[in-house]
């Protein structure tokens, strides 16, 4: 590809002064590999303080909705602290560029449960009305694993309407549920309708307790569990545990760099959508009056970051409970713990909030994972991974043969510290929801560690991003001299993703 000159931005968007896995490799060469990768094949190879890998560990896989990369201290943030996140970064591995597919939170939960792109799931909207729910009968991890002699346990948010299936027990939330005093929806013992159980308290802390119980009881049977411990928080309708309503009450949050973004270059869907943060609606009566557009867009952001944060507090003083756990009872040498969040999120940038759009604030999530007998702590990866890989992933952890269907890859080379030549895939993206919420158009997309070119089929107008000179995504180079021989270069790469992955819906490239 013909890449016009550019001086790297890439130090000014190091999140941390350690060196990632492939930096490190490139820089020692072949003969510094041994001391920098971690030899999980031969037990003679690892430190004493280093357990053996068991054949089928189990899997603590946590995770929230709609919670910003831009707010973990992990990743650099400078909102809030979030030692329990930062403790499963610190004591395993942080993936610097993990994104998801299709920024929504059904289609997401769908992707990651089967490995597959939207329009093989099926779900390619959030399912609300007359849209379809999940098909339970295909294909999931959690079957796999049961058919592996994993117990199989859920707790808290699932959000996609049919219930969930494969699982030796279930405990979710009715659609979004609530923070406070939450109604759940359980497995029956007899096949029959859920369970409906009301439960005092707060929605973070009720999943946090039940999933320690549930591993707890689970923990002496013999057979490996795998737990999803699935969140609300931090999703919109943002209401605190009562210890943390005057939290941040006095802390003014700083906009982020494109607050003010003008959408000057932008192709039309940007200045369409409606999530403007001037504009939301959550607090509306409640803000003085005579404020102009400017006041009130500061207003909002201010009333937006305290709410948000205060979910994300509670949330990460749970982490720190279930790691304590795991650690006290002796399951953390044992149990891959791993963290991510189902979408990205603006949390101001470019003056919105939600996410859809294929920015990167948006597609780009915190995934966070710890296992001692296969992770060194501390270690950082910057390869790209996508929400589909992480069905794979626990497949191939729990020593089960990947079926051809999936369309991820096993993350398990990567958390071994393996290179692996041939793992820089440009990431595809389809988004398809409209008008529905927020009124983003339908696009798809591909994205290379230089350059995103993104395409709204229904309006049929492009944007290009040179990432390494313009990281922020402000300026939309697609028309710019310099830049064709790069468009035409990415059509031909985003032609031959979505045959790659069979994806015949909406418009075909021209």
């Amino acid at each position: 590809m013909n890449e016009p000159d550019a001086t790297s931005e890439e130090g000014e968007a190091k999140k941390s002064n350690q060196w990632t896995r492939r930096e490190a490799m490139k820089a020692m060469g072949a003969a510094g590999l041994a001391s920098l990768a971690p030899q999980v094949s031969s037990a003679a190879d690892r430190p004493e303080s280093q357990p053996d890998a068991p054949d089928q560990p189990n899997i603590l896989f946590i995770l929230t909705d709609d919670h910003a990369v831009q707010g973990l201290s992990c990743y650099g943030s400078r909102l809030m602290e979030t030692p329990g996140l930062d403790r499963i970064a610190e004591e395993g591995m942080r993936f610097d560029n993990a994104f998801v597919t299709n920024s929504l939170c059904a289609p997401s939960r769908a992707s990651m449960l089967t490995g597959k792109y939207s329009h093989e799931h099926g779900v390619t909207e959030n399912i609300f009305g007359d849209k379809e729910p999940f098909d339970n009968t295909q294909m999931t991890f959690p079957k796999r694993l049961q058919e592996a002699g994993y117990t199989n346990l859920q707790v808290g948010k699932w959000h996609l309407e049919s219930n969930p299936s494969g699982f030796d027990y279930w405990k979710r939330l009715p659609n979004q549920g609530r923070y406070h005093d939450p109604v759940f929806l359980e497995k029956p013992e007899d096949g029959g309708e859920p369970n409906r159980l009301q439960e005092s308290g707060y929605v973070t802390d009720i999943i946090v307790q039940d999933t320690i119980d549930l591993m707890d009881e689970h923990r002496g049977d013999g057979e490996p569990f795998c737990m999803l411990s699935w969140h609300k928080a931090t999703h919109r309708g943002w209401k605190p545990a009562e210890r943390h309503e005057d939290l941040f009450t006095n802390t003014p949050f700083p906009p982020p760099p494109t607050f003010n973004d003008d959408y000057f270059s932008r192709a039309s869907p940007a200045t369409h959508a409606e999530m403007s943060i001037a504009n939301m609606p959550d607090w509306a009566d409640e803000q003085p009056d005579g404020l102009s557009e400017m006041e009130r867009k500061h207003w909002n952001y201010q009333r937006y970051m305290k709410e948000y944060q205060r979910t994300v507090k509670a949330f990460d003083e749970g982490m720190e409970r279930l790691l304590d756990y795991l650690d006290e009872t002796g399951l953390a040498d044992n149990t891959l713990v791993v963290y991510a969040t189902d979408n990205g999120m603006f949390i101001g940038e470019h003056g919105y909030y939600d996410k859809r759009f294929m920015y990167e604030e948006s597609i780009r999530i915190p995934l966070l994972m710890r296992y001692p007998p296969m992770i060194e702590p501390g270690t950082v990866e910057d390869r790209v991974v996508r929400n589909i890989d992480f069905a794979p992933t626990f497949m191939d952890i729990a020593g089960m043969e990947i079926p051809d269907e999936v369309q991820g890859r096993s993350l398990r080379p990567l958390m071994e510290g393996r290179e692996q030549a041939d793992w820089d895939e440009p990431l595809y993206y389809h988004y398809y929801e409209y008008p529905g919420p927020h009124k983003v158009r339908p696009h798809y997309g591909v994205r290379t560690e230089r350059y995103k070119l993104i395409y709204y089929y229904t309006v049929e107008e492009w944007e290009l991003f040179d990432l390494q000179r313009d990281p922020h995504e402000l300026q939309n180079v697609v028309d710019a001299p310099g830049y064709q021989d790069v468009v035409e270069d990415l059509k031909d790469e985003l032609r031959a993703l979505r045959d790659r992955y069979d994806d015949t819906t909406g418009k075909n490239v021209s």
